[in-house]
């Protein structure tokens, strides 16, 4: 192997391009089963962040199910997820464009099965003794009103019509997880009402179902204003089993009788926030026997829960995270990935562990000598709590810098703010550390993952626990003497764009930013967000309009005479969770103040960049923005843009 070449940090030549991410990548998820067949979405930039369903068959053989355009996407509560089921072979999806239920048989063409109005559906399951379909459905055909949630049923008749389905439990602000016992004769769901996230306080109801499969004598058997409830599923054998915090951390518990069992007291998460429908991170092998992830410390595991003997055997797997887990007696399948291995959907044998790869997310194995392995960092915050953070050192084998050089810093503030981060394969962050940057993903307080009372450190306190903890988890960095404190910049979307905007507002920390679809004015986003998150800040800052103050305090728009650092917006002009006007508001202070700015809006982009031609610019330009700001050339060429107060 030949010498390293001596190159700033910076400018290092990495075979992990822009191009060569976004053309090789896609995103998998909502795994369903149905007999030996698994099926799940592709999410493919390449097809402009279409979703498609993809069959695996028991042979191996992969093929999709829904044709182009359509796009299996859900919009309830903006977020989506569950868009869609399976039962004997015939799939039932929500379609994007038109938020319509489809039905697609074996080899045929897909058919609408629910009338054309401004109605959504996700999180559906079959009831096939009705002949009908169980799901949330959020009504926007209310001019005026706030869309109203409820759990309602879609005959699957073909003489019944199109129709928008049948309200089986309505009077609650939000419906989640409608659960069917296995002899169909009971019905579970989740349900909050605001100013309460499902992260926050959530209760569980059942009810029993009439002949006519009317909803009769619902009760609530779990949870409660301060306690969340996450994925409740019946056994084999018709015992409810669910996810709760009330120990503060996300256990598993039974319903024994109306009586709430822990099956396995830990400090340990087997649940995660609900941003999503149809999330699932448990099964059953058999009644007694639960295969379960959950995550320690950020990092997830796999393991079998013996509920009659209360043990728990961990599974000796190679993987860091677990998601999306389903389970057919001894056949497990999930997506799992580790610093290493690309995101894959994956089989395992639950009694041998001998794992199969079926999809993997990316089409290329990057070498390790160009891969940066995370460690876990801890520090102490600034309201004596330990924080939380993975370090990915600059690394790529062909390459060295100058011995005096210390190499820049990018900090990731996740988003949510209620999520994590964890250490896997991200290739968003191997783009960084193999031009020679050193990437810092911190988990502030207000994360999940290390339980409830470190997810409530944030309560009341959005814009300065989540600062103050990336500027610690920077310091403790600095006080190593392995990162360059005069290239310090600092990037997140949605809620960790705010938290990018506070950080290079009201402290002196950082050099430059970057900052996706992020939140800029609080009063703002509260007026114009949607109706899931429309009470989400009563908790992280106050209610409205008697804490008015603090949303003015910690809104930077308000603040731009303090901002101090360079700083690129990146903006979906679909976007309806944080509105385009947020980052143009903030592009058109900032550049009357002088400071170096950039504002990159994209077209049929929403909350999230889906496209393959978005990502790669977003990718390139980033590069480019600090390229200038931190003095270095990037060793590849990239798409000079316009940087407001830089170039004129």
């Amino acid at each position: 192997m030949p010498n390293p070449l001596i190159a700033p940090y910076g400018s290092w030549k990495s075979p992990l391009t822009s191009d060569r991410i976004v053309s090789e990548s896609l995103r998998l998820g909502q795994i369903a089963l149905d007999g030996d067949r698994v099926f799940w979405i592709e999410n493919r930039p390449k097809e402009g962040g279409r979703n498609t369903i993809v069959q695996g068959d028991a042979e191996g053989t992969l093929h999709d199910l829904t044709p182009t355009p359509l796009n299996v996407r859900s919009r309830v509560h903006e977020y989506g997820g569950g868009a869609y089921c399976v039962a004997d072979n015939v799939v039932y999806f929500s379609n994007f464009s038109d938020q319509r239920l489809y039905r697609q048989h074996p080899d045929g063409v897909p058919e609408p099965i629910t009338a054309d109005a401004r109605m959504y559906y996700a999180d559906g399951i079959p009831d096939l003794q009705r002949r009908r379909l169980l799901c949330i459905r959020e009504d926007h055909t209310l001019a005026d009103q706030e869309p109203q949630n409820s759990i309602v049923s879609i005959s699957l008749d073909n003489n019944s019509g199109h129709t928008c389905g049948t309200i089986l439990v309505s009077g609650n602000d939000f419906y989640a997880s409608p659960r069917l016992s296995p002899d169909e004769q009971q019905l579970a769901w989740l349900t909050w009402n605001h100013p309460n996230m499902p992260w926050d306080g959530t209760e569980l109801w059942v009810a029993d179902l009439g002949q006519d499969g009317s909803v009769r004598g619902p009760r609530c058997v779990a949870g409660g204003t301060d306690v969340s409830i996450f994925q409740p599923e019946w056994s084999p054998d018709g015992r409810l089993h669910f996810v709760s915090d009330q120990s503060g951390w996300w256990n598993l518990y039974r319903l024994d009788d109306e009586h709430v069992t822990a099956l396995y007291p830990m400090e340990a998460e087997f649940g995660e926030p609900q941003w999503v429908f149809g999330q699932r991170l448990y099964g059953f092998a058999s009644p007694g026997r639960v295969i379960c992830a959950y995550t320690q410390n950020g990092f997830w595991h796999l393991g079998h829960l013996d509920t009659k003997q209360r043990t728990l055997e961990r599974f000796d797997l190679p993987y860091t995270t677990f998601d999306d887990v389903h389970v057919q007696q001894s056949r497990i399948l999930c997506t799992a990935s580790s610093p290493a291995d690309p995101m894959a959907l994956i089989r395992i044998d639950a009694d041998s562990q001998a794992v199969t790869v079926i999809r993997r997310s990316v089409d290329f194995s990057p070498e390790s000598r160009y891969l940066s392995m995370p460690s876990a960092v801890t520090y102490p915050t600034e309201d004596g709590a330990t924080g939380h953070a993975f370090y990915y050192p600059p690394h790529n084998a062909d390459y060295q810098a100058p011995p005096s050089e210390r190499p820049p810093l990018l900090v990731k503030s996740h988003g949510g703010p209620t999520g994590a981060s964890s250490p896997t394969f991200n290739l968003m962050i191997q783009f960084w550390t193999s031009r020679g940057f050193a990437v810092l993903d911190v988990n502030y307080g207000g994360s999940t993952g290390y339980g409830r009372a470190y997810r409530e450190r944030l309560n009341g306190q959005w814009g300065i626990v989540d600062v103050d903890d990336c500027v610690s988890a920077v310091a403790a960095l600095i006080n190593r003497d392995v990162v360059d404190p005069a290239r310090v910049t600092i990037t997140g979307g949605s809620a960790g764009g705010f938290t990018t905007l506070c950080a290079l507002t009201f402290r002196d920390c950082f050099t430059a930013g970057s900052s996706y679809y992020g939140v800029s004015d609080l009063e703002a986003l509260v007026r114009d967000t949607h109706k899931f998150e429309s009470r989400y800040l009563d908790r992280l800052v106050g209610p409205l309009p008697e804490r008015k103050d603090l949303y003015e305090q910690r809104s930077p728009i308000h603040f731009t005479d303090r901002l101090s650092a360079p700083l690129i917006l990146f903006q979906g002009l679909e976007d309806k969770v944080v509105p385009p006007n947020q980052a143009e508001n903030m592009f058109n202070a900032v550049k009357a103040k002088g400071l170096p700015v950039a504002y990159i809006a994209f077209e049929g982009e929403q909350h999230g960049f889906r496209q393959a031609k978005h990502i790669k610019q977003v990718l390139d330009s980033e590069l480019y923005f600090y390229s200038k700001i931190f003095g270095f050339v990037p060793a590849d060429p990239v798409e000079a843009f316009p940087i407001a107060n830089l170039d004129e």
